[in-house]
């Protein structure tokens, strides 16, 4: 119930005294987190994925060589939403968040293990498969070179058009290079994405 249908239903108030009781009852006021929307035929494939994989043991994980492509903006707009300031500073300089038209970024593509990271790709194009496939040729493979040397790996990738292209999976069986299966929009279970999030906090 917000401030504005208390008041409508008659409850005597203040907003500070609504707010204090609210902080009493233990909640505080945060950004949301983002979660991907996923329907129903996708909720019911990560929970088979899951069950399929929960008795993995750290041996078979091991041997996974995670992949992903994030975007990096190198502009003004991936600073914190939020600022402390004391007052009068609203218009400080370090208090403000400055806008661009055309905010710059660029996509860089990583793979890691629990060996380590392997090199990065930084793209200056549209992903495409011929552009994927480059990047599995001069990355991916010096990563499993690296990381596992002459051991077996399976690679992990997202269903992205460009990763599962007929031509991208003709490349994959022709280097011999097992894929793991993957429910589709899942970042969340890929730890790639969890050293996306500390390399952004740098």
């Amino acid at each position: 119930v917000n401030f504005k249908e208390w008041t409508e239903a008659g409850v005597k108030a203040s907003r500070a005294t609504t707010h204090r009781h609210v902080k009493e009852f233990g909640y505080s006021c945060h950004i949301p987190l983002v979660k991907p929307l996923l329907n129903h035929r996708q909720h019911q494939r990560r929970l088979t994925w899951a069950k399929e994989k929960k008795n993995w043991t750290v041996a078979q994980w091991s041997k996974v060589l995670f992949s992903d492509e994030n975007k990096f903006c190198i502009s003004f707009e991936n600073q914190g939403p939020r600022v402390w300031r004391k007052g009068g500073e609203a218009h400080s300089p370090s208090c403000l968040k400055s806008s661009v038209k055309f905010p710059q970024s660029v996509m860089i593509w990583g793979a890691m293990s629990s060996a380590g990271v392997g090199p990065l790709c930084f793209l200056k194009t549209k992903v495409t498969a011929p552009v994927y496939q480059e990047i599995l040729e001069h990355f991916m493979l010096s990563s499993a070179d690296q990381l596992f040397e002459d051991a077996d790996f399976i690679f992990q990738q997202d269903l992205a058009p460009a990763h599962t292209a007929k031509s991208t999976k003709c490349w994959l069986n022709d280097h011999g290079v097992g894929v793991l299966d993957w429910p589709a929009n899942s970042p969340d279970l890929n730890p790639r994405e969890n050293l996306w999030v500390l390399s952004r906090g740098k």
